[in-house]
């Protein structure tokens, strides 16, 4: 009985140990993000017409958007309700 207890302690600890370091990630991506995409748009501004500085920001704005939606455990492709269904799913097949 101890060592479930123990399991169960442990277990509950490395998910939140795991959602610490996703949300900590998602924040170092965004101070990155804040900072480097500011650069691009200046260096744009000052080279060129065409504003090629979007597609940075455009596409590390998408990933920085799923990083968030991840470390902040809303999905809404794979969440919690298609996860259950699919275990029940593949429990009835063995």
């Amino acid at each position: 009985m101890e060592t479930n207890l123990m399991n169960s302690e442990n277990y509950k600890y490395q998910k939140a140990k795991e959602k610490v370091n996703a949300i900590k990630g998602f924040y170092g991506n965004l101070l990155a993000y804040c900072i480097v995409i500011p650069i691009l748009a200046y260096i744009n501004y000052r080279t060129t017409e065409f504003p090629w500085a979007i597609f940075p920001a455009l596409g590390w704005g998408f990933g920085l958007l799923m990083n968030g939606l991840y470390a902040y455990g809303y999905n809404p492709l794979f969440g919690k309700k298609w996860e259950e269904r699919k275990i029940k799913e593949y429990m009835n097949e063995f």
